[in-house]
């Protein structure tokens, strides 16, 4: 897949917009947008500065040159990396399903696409799939069919939809359901093909899908026996 990372955003609900139009401006214009509560003990909120531990997370697929300007960005304009700023960090991809939805995420990012070559003797893959509100169950049946055991969703906003309802030539509802599924690599493939096929972009689930690298894991041993 080359150099292509998801990027997580962990910050204030209140200043979450601040880190949203900061995207924008650097042409990152599709990201999904969920709630979070932070888990520090207070001792670790005061020494952070911390007032608050409800956030905002923010996922977001960019390419290395551009995760190092927003960084850059980040850690100058809204100052991130000060006491009580939030956290933003990347993880690469290793595989995205299908050129449309590849043209999707980037949008308005100048990609060229270079060969598989990140973390690939790994024995396990999140697969990620992000779609509209309501087709957990048909996307699940899929996954399922295809050899998965389980996931877990999580409700989001997406933004940036205007230049992506452009783009697919539809309207496109902000609200998301992010899938998250463990799977063995060898498993990966076809499972996300499962998913594509039933309820890719072509279909009303509008589902787009990706997988990173688990480097280890903790829990999955019972079921895979």
């Amino acid at each position: 897949m080359g150099s292509l990372y998801l990027m997580t955003t962990i910050v204030d609900r209140k200043i979450a917009n601040k880190y949203i139009d900061l995207f924008h401006h650097n042409n990152l214009h599709v990201s999904f947008l969920s709630l979070g509560f932070g888990t520090a003990a207070n001792d670790i909120l005061d020494y952070l500065g911390l007032e608050s531990t409800e956030k905002a997370v923010a996922f977001s697929v960019l390419e290395e040159a551009s995760w190092t300007n927003i960084k850059r960005q980040m850690e100058k304009k809204l100052k991130i990396d000060a006491p009580g700023g939030g956290i933003s960090f990347i993880i690469p991809l290793s595989s995205i399903g299908g050129k449309k939805t590849l043209q999707f995420l980037l949008e308005s990012q100048d990609y060229q696409k270079e060969e598989e070559t990140t973390l690939k003797n790994t024995t396990h893959e999140l697969i990620t799939v992000i779609a509209e509100h309501g087709y957990t169950e048909l996307i699940m049946d899929a996954a399922r069919e295809a050899g998965a055991y389980g996931g877990t969703v999580i409700h989001a906003k997406g933004t940036g939809m205007e230049a992506a309802e452009k783009f697919m030539g539809v309207s496109l509802a902000s609200e998301k359901e992010i899938l998250f599924i463990v799977t063995k690599t060898e498993q990966k493939n076809s499972i996300m093909q499962a998913i594509m096929k039933k309820a890719g972009l072509d279909s009303k689930a509008k589902a787009i899908t990706f997988s990173l690298p688990v480097t280890d894991t903790a829990g999955l041993r019972l079921i895979e026996d």
